[in-house]
């Protein structure tokens, strides 16, 4: 393979690793909200604002049955509810109710904790940067899928 190819396989079998370790955090800090990580994901997503399922799966990078599964399952539990979308009317609208918003605060000491952590571990200017090369990745992953699909 060629270096180039060899940098692809390398980067995505290390954002693989990584989405890994970030999951098992998410279900570390979740558990005791009484969240999983797929919950804490979606009810993330909706906190600024309702989002429709769609929308939680393109921002989130999940796949629209995955995100409704979970919203079904927070409405059910009382964590979210369906509200009318006034854009579509068969795409309704996800929010978080009261009890999804406490479950998310009783998340917050934790993740602070471990935020601190991980940012004495790289210094805050190591930090940014890793930050700043995923989303530089993640756009250009973005930008070359618009164009053309991949080709087997």
């Amino acid at each position: 393979m060629s270096e180039s190819a060899d940098l692809l396989s390398a980067g995505a079998l290390t954002a693989f690793r990584l989405n890994g370790q970030f999951l098992e955090v998410a279900e570390k800090l979740a558990r005791p909200a009484g969240l999983t990580a797929a919950w804490w994901q979606v009810l993330g997503a909706v906190l600024r604002e309702p989002l429709p399922v769609a929308g939680i799966a393109r921002a989130m990078g999940m796949t629209r049955q995955g995100v409704q599964r979970v919203a079904d399952l927070l409405v059910e539990k009382g964590l979210a509810e369906y509200r009318p979308n006034p854009a579509h009317r068969r795409a309704k609208l996800l929010r978080q109710t009261a009890a999804g918003l406490e479950a998310i605060g009783r998340i917050v000491p934790g993740h602070q904790e471990f935020a601190d952590r991980l940012v004495e571990e790289l210094g805050m200017a190591g930090a940014r940067e890793c930050l700043e090369s995923l989303q530089r990745l993640s756009a250009a992953l973005e930008r070359l899928s618009e164009q053309s699909p991949p080709q087997p």
